[in-house]
């Protein structure tokens, strides 16, 4: 009977049950080609199984343990600067009491992020380029000599990271503001009232009650901490080598090695270590903020 009562619901939940059952349930058969020395003849289940020796020559060639410090440090510096950016830069509009300034910064704020990612790589070519980038025109008509930022590997993380945050940062900024307008007016009006100034009502009043949506947008960006913004960096560095040894992270490696090596079972150990460890991860750090204030974990 219950099943009749609600069966309009379980035909609705259909579509996005058959979505991720062809999606993200059938492919995990392809975790068998990390098992395999891949072979366009034998396929799926015919090519040789070698055991954990695809994960065994990424450990020892000490590939994997490069790209993982690069992509965690990345993925850290994205979350921790961008949240706190974004939390910030939301405090601030919301205390602007012009309506037709708020409107102006939140769209120039969003627009970077409906920039594709190719445009990107254009505006950042022709601002670095040796030869005609701008600021290498810049330095020449001062009579100073170009130099040669594609070469320079030291230089791209904090590159990197600037771009992430003018693209990316908008985006949070427009959430933490939604939260934020949710709050009612008249606990800022009772603080205001008992002497509390714009310091104390951010402090008291706006970053507490912004403290949960912080911990879950915090929750979801950590469960994808290995899986780097592959379109920024490939994007970025593209195949350039000089710089892979500060800018390359997993994805990047698994795309060169479907790409460039073809060696199959190689990038595919690459993608379950990648997910094994972000799924770890998740799991260990919900599992303590469940302790300590089980409201803001996500299960």
């Amino acid at each position: 009977m219950k099943y009749k009562k609600y069966a309009a619901y379980y035909l609705m939940l259909l579509p996005a049950i058959i979505f991720f059952i062809v999606f993200n349930y059938i492919p995990m058969s392809g975790i068998y080609y990390a098992f395999t020395r891949f072979s366009f003849t034998g396929g799926l289940f015919g090519s040789p199984f070698v055991g954990f020796e695809n994960f065994k020559y990424l450990f020892k060639s000490g590939t994997l343990l490069r790209i993982t410090r690069n992509t965690v440090l990345y993925n850290i510096a994205f979350i921790s600067i961008s949240n706190i950016c974004q939390v910030l830069i939301a405090v601030m509009i919301s205390r602007v009491a012009g309506r037709v300034f708020k409107r102006i910064s939140q769209s120039l704020l969003l627009f970077p992020y409906f920039v594709s990612f190719v445009i990107l790589r254009v505006l950042v070519y022709n601002l670095f380029n040796y030869e005609f980038g701008i600021v290498n025109g810049i330095l020449r008509s001062g009579g100073l000599p170009p130099y040669d930022f594609y070469n320079k590997p030291f230089l791209w993380p904090a590159l990197i990271v600037f771009f992430y945050l003018w693209k990316n940062i908008g985006y949070g900024t427009v959430i933490y503001l939604a939260s934020i307008t949710g709050i009612d007016p008249e606990l800022y009006e009772s603080a205001a009232m008992d002497g509390a100034g714009t310091f104390k009502q951010i402090r008291y009043i706006t970053l507490p009650l912004i403290k949960p949506t912080f911990v879950i947008l915090f929750l979801f960006s950590l469960g994808s901490i290995l899986k780097g913004q592959f379109e920024l960096f490939y994007q970025l560095i593209g195949s350039n080598g000089n710089l892979f040894s500060m800018t390359d992270i997993i994805d990047t490696f698994v795309y060169r090695s479907l790409t460039f090596d073809f060696d199959i079972g190689r990038s595919s150990a690459a993608g379950v270590y990648q997910s094994v460890f972000g799924f770890i991860l998740i799991m260990a750090v919900n599992t303590i903020i469940k302790k300590r204030n089980p409201d803001y974990a996500l299960f």
